[in-house]
């Protein structure tokens, strides 16, 4: 018995270390990030964000990225437009308190990287690709990226009406090596 052990053991070693060599380096999210929403009618940022960021530039299929948005954070610039929003006609924040991304795939496109996943909000979950950029700086780097939802798709506010369907969403968020 103890001559099986001691191979069976070594290839489990091996087997383990190999799993840690493919996986991409965390990052830290650092002061200074913002999220940031824009349509003809209403416009403002999240002030809370966080997650995790596993990212590698050379290999981004090993990429894993899963964040969080507390949505009571939500600031337009204005107190009763912030609190409207919060409220059950829009984001329903007391019953859904967070927008969450979690990530299925990274890869490269043009001269920047895609991110597939799904988007919760509002209790709905939709597959979601966000283009964008990251750029290594002294501190450690800085992620970039746009793109629009559709208000209604995750049931937020009324079809229709007075604020449009698509909202844009601008991110920003520097990070720093774990």
């Amino acid at each position: 018995m103890n001559k099986l052990f001691y191979p069976i053991a070594a290839i489990l070693i091996l087997a383990a270390s190999a799993f840690t060599f493919l996986s991409a380096p965390g990052w830290q999210i650092a002061d200074g990030y913002s999220i940031s929403f824009t349509n003809d009618e209403a416009s403002g940022i999240f002030k809370d964000f966080k997650g995790t960021v596993l990212f590698d530039e050379q290999n981004p299929g090993a990429g894993k990225f899963d964040v969080v948005i507390d949505v009571t954070s939500i600031n337009t610039g204005n107190g009763l437009q912030n609190k409207h929003a919060k409220s059950d006609e829009w984001f329903d924040a007391a019953k859904y308190p967070q927008i969450h991304f979690v990530s299925r795939s990274i890869a490269r496109a043009g001269n920047g990287y895609q991110v597939t996943g799904d988007l919760e909000m509002h209790g709905v979950k939709k597959p979601t690709t966000i283009p964008f950029t990251f750029k290594r700086t002294a501190q450690g780097g800085a992620f970039t990226g746009s793109f629009t939802v559709n208000r209604s798709d995750f049931g937020i506010g009324k079809p229709g009406g007075e604020v449009p369907e698509p909202v844009k969403l601008d991110i920003s968020v520097p990070v720093t090596k774990l």
